[in-house]
């Protein structure tokens, strides 16, 4: 028999990839946005509004017929959030997902995938990879929001029955990315001199590609699922390793020089960009080697292949717009 599945933020980032993997498996999908799309979705797929900001309404979501709903949806933090956008988080991220989740059980689903963040395990890592048993460590609004609703999603899995599969992933790029990814690629294409050949830090990623075929591997699981798994390329990067990849990738050389992590730590906390700084000098590892364990998971693509798919997508979007 068929699958069917329910894809919330179907046309976001990852969920134009993971769409089209499941699409590509022979799973029937209804796929979810915020507003009305069907002009741009294949015309095999049912679509639905799916509204974050209105979790009240979500108690009526119709999933008659759903095996698995895969939660991808998600308000994302901001660099300096306000009071109210705290509350806007707590709201999409956490009551949202709990009504969700709840809809589901009601209407006999059997399997609850949800992305979370590697955010909820903090922000940094010292010495050792994280792994899913740690205890929760996330430093901001959106890490915790993450956190509350994997805990409600848990208590209501244990109360129903519900098979709840949490993933967090750590950075995930591919076509599409936005924030501190994009603005990398942006620098090294425009040839700017990057003080950051003395960062020596190692950072796992995740290809949104990997990211799909891990959330297709799960869908496809024949036995229970209920757990946490953290989710990578499997090859960690330095930030240098980074950039030297990006302009691989673009026929560049990569224009890096040396500057002492600890100055450009300082220089951040001057100019009121110190998180930023952090993500660029820190470390942060995952093991995921459970995920590979226990569903046989390898992931399929390499990581330079990743970003050189990446690369010659923001060419081509770059070259569209001057």
């Amino acid at each position: 028999m068929t699958k069917v599945c329910y894809l919330t933020g179907s046309t976001g980032f990852v969920g134009r990839c993971v769409l089209e993997r499941l699409i590509a498996d022979g799973i029937r999908v209804v796929a979810t946005n915020r507003r009305p799309m069907a002009a741009n979705m294949p015309p095999d797929i049912n679509t639905s509004i799916f509204d974050l900001e209105h979790p009240e309404l979500l108690a009526a979501t119709d999933l008659k017929g759903v095996d698995t709903v895969i939660h991808l949806a998600a308000r994302v933090h901001v660099m300096r959030p306000t009071e109210e956008e705290n509350r806007k988080l707590w709201q999409c991220n956490v009551v949202a997902t709990d009504a969700l989740a709840r809809a589901a059980v009601s209407a006999g689903v059997r399997r609850f995938i949800y992305v979370s963040s590697i955010k909820v395990n903090g922000e940094r890592t010292t010495g050792k990879p994280f792994t899913s048993s740690d205890d929760p460590a996330p430093c901001e609004a959106y890490g915790r929001s993450k956190l509350a609703a994997e805990e409600a999603l848990r208590r209501l899995a244990a109360a129903t029955g519900l098979e709840v599969a949490v993933v967090r992933p750590p950075l995930v790029y591919g076509p599409g990315v936005a924030a501190n990814f994009r603005r990398l690629l942006s620098l090294v294409a425009r040839g700017v001199p990057l003080p950051l050949k003395a960062v020596n830090n190692r950072r796992s990623l995740v290809s949104v590609w990997n990211l799909a075929d891990f959330i297709a591997t799960v869908v496809g699981h024949a036995r229970a699922v209920h757990g946490t798994w953290l989710v990578a390329d499997g090859e960690d990067l330095s930030t240098a390793d980074l950039v030297h990849q990006i302009a691989t990738a673009m026929g560049r050389r990569s224009r890096l020089f040396s500057v002492p992590p600890s100055l450009l730590r300082l220089v951040g906390r001057m100019l009121g960009r110190e998180a930023e700084v952090s993500r660029l000098c820190d470390s942060l590892q995952v093991d995921a080697s459970p995920a590979r364990n226990e569903f046989g998971w390898t992931p399929p693509m390499a990581v330079d292949a990743a970003i050189e798919r990446t690369v010659r997508w923001f060419v081509s979007e770059a070259s569209t717009h001057e």
